[in-house]
């Protein structure tokens, strides 16, 4: 469905996934201040988009995947925001809805801030939004979801590539450790996840269970009520960091320091083997090298003493 903008719209464009939306938040905040008064419309996926507006973080979503067809926008003379990429096809994407002023990273034809490859995800854009006026930073991650503290672990498996994606024997081994302890498990995962998370309920044992199928909204308040979550370097680890929900993360091609959590360290500590030279592809189809360093007894260590902190 298309969207008719009015003269005060402000466009932001992020058709990115969950963990992307989530890094995108305090950006988000940094648009509405920077023009209070303007209906903001975010060009996103529909389910994470709808759930955005859902928190008040948007007014209106237009529903797009990626950057292979134009945006289906109706209206001219609107302030457009490139939250999405480095350009040039993001800018483009956005100057065809014909804006009065584009916010965008640098290009050789547009003027803006120059791009940091090494910058940490969050901190990104919001620079890019502090150029155009609109205060934000790593705080503006924190998300309020109503859920009530409970006494139960989730541990996350799945990841969208290979290449972030713990292997499944060692999820089963870091289960059952936490069923032993008399904490309640249970394994979270989207609709392609569902075997992943059988496979090592299987092997895990008694006392681990499925969650079955959630809502967006559903696995918000679930991460958020947990008392620990532990997975890879997935959008649950971000939903983790939004809610103050401590974590356990095994992160393996991209680097903590672009992906990591971006606020109370103490609360998500990272187990992480790589280095700043040797990148692996986020997208790969093979075990990272980094990812596949990380053993059980380090994860099983890192769990012990979260909980221990946590009482």
């Amino acid at each position: 469905m298309a969207v008719t903008a009015a003269r005060a719209d402000v466009l932001v464009l992020r058709a990115l996934g969950l963990g992307d939306a989530l890094t995108g938040i305090p950006a988000l905040r940094g648009v509405r201040r920077a023009w209070p008064d303007r209906r903001l419309v975010l060009a996103a996926p529909e389910v994470v988009g709808r759930w955005l507006q859902g928190l008040g973080l948007v007014d209106e979503v237009l529903d797009t995947v990626g950057l292979l067809a134009p945006l289906r926008w109706v209206g001219r003379q609107h302030v457009a925001v490139n939250l999405h990429g480095r350009g040039p096809q993001s800018h483009a994407l956005l100057a065809e809805t014909r804006p009065s002023r584009l916010v965008a990273f640098a290009t050789p034809d547009h003027s803006g801030p120059a791009w940091r490859p090494d910058e940490h995800e969050v901190d990104r854009w919001c620079r890019l939004v502090r150029s155009a006026g609109g205060a934000c930073d790593r705080d503006d991650l924190r998300l309020h979801v109503g859920a009530v503290r409970s006494t139960e672990a989730l541990l996350h498996p799945g990841a969208a590539s290979a290449a972030r994606r713990w292997p499944a024997e060692r999820w089963a081994v870091v289960a059952r450790h936490l069923a032993d302890r008399g904490v309640p498990v249970t394994l979270t995962g989207g609709p392609a996840e569902q075997g992943l998370c059988e496979h090592v309920r299987a092997h895990a044992g008694p006392g681990v269970r499925r969650a079955g199928r959630l809502s967006l909204d559903g696995l918000a308040a679930r991460v958020a009520g947990a008392r620990l979550l532990v997975c890879g370097d997935t959008g649950v680890a971000h939903l983790a960091t939004a809610t103050g929900t401590p974590s356990v993360l095994v992160f393996g091609p991209t680097p903590p320091l672009w992906w990591g959590p971006a606020i109370d360290a103490d609360l998500h500590p990272v187990l992480w083997h790589g280095n700043g030279s040797a990148v692996g592809d986020p997208h790969g189809t093979v075990l990272d090298p980094a990812l596949d360093a990380i053993g059980t007894d380090e994860v099983v260590t890192a769990v012990d003493a979260l909980l221990a902190s946590s009482g």
